[in-house]
C-alpha cells in the first residue's frame, strides 16, 4: 500500500508561482508512474501532469504546458509539481496520483491518491 502526502499549496497572486510536493511512502517509489491532478470546485478531477517510470518521461495538459513543470527525486521518493505564472484558473485542489501503468490521464488510471494541497490564484 502506497501512501502519499502532499504540501506546498497556498495563497498566490496571479502571475505567482507555488511549489507542490508529495511524499511517498510504503512502496518501491522508481516502479510507479508519478503525476498530479486537480479538481476545482464544481468541476471533476482533471489530469495536470506525470512523470512515467523508468524512462522519467513527463507530459502535460495543454492547459498548464510551458508554465507547469513535474519532476521526481527517487532517492527521496518525492515529486514536485513546479507551478508558475500562475492563473486564477489554476485555483483547486491538487491532488498526488501513484500508478502501475505508465502512461495516466483518466482518474481510472490512477491507483494511489493523496489527500489534496489546496492552490488558490488571486487576481
Amino acid at each position: 500500500q502506497v501512501q502519499l502526502v502532499e504540501s506546498g499549496g497556498g495563497l498566490v497572486q496571479a502571475g505567482g508561482s507555488l511549489r507542490l510536493s508529495c511524499a511517498a511512502s510504503g512502496g518501491t517509489f522508481s516502479t510507479y508512474t508519478m503525476g498530479w491532478f486537480r479538481q476545482a470546485t464544481n468541476n471533476e478531477r482533471e489530469f495536470v501532469a506525470a512523470s512515467a517510470w523508468s524512462t522519467g518521461f513527463t507530459y502535460y495538459a495543454d492547459s498548464v504546458k510551458g508554465r507547469f513543470t513535474i519532476s521526481r527525486d527517487n532517492a527521496k521518493n518525492t515529486v514536485y509539481l513546479q507551478m508558475n505564472s500562475l492563473k486564477p484558473e489554476d485555483t483547486a485542489v491538487y491532488f498526488c496520483a501513484a500508478a502501475y501503468r505508465r502512461l495516466i490521464r483518466e482518474n481510472h488510471d490512477v491507483n494511489y491518491w493523496g489527500q489534496g494541497t489546496q492552490a488558490t490564484v488571486s487576481s
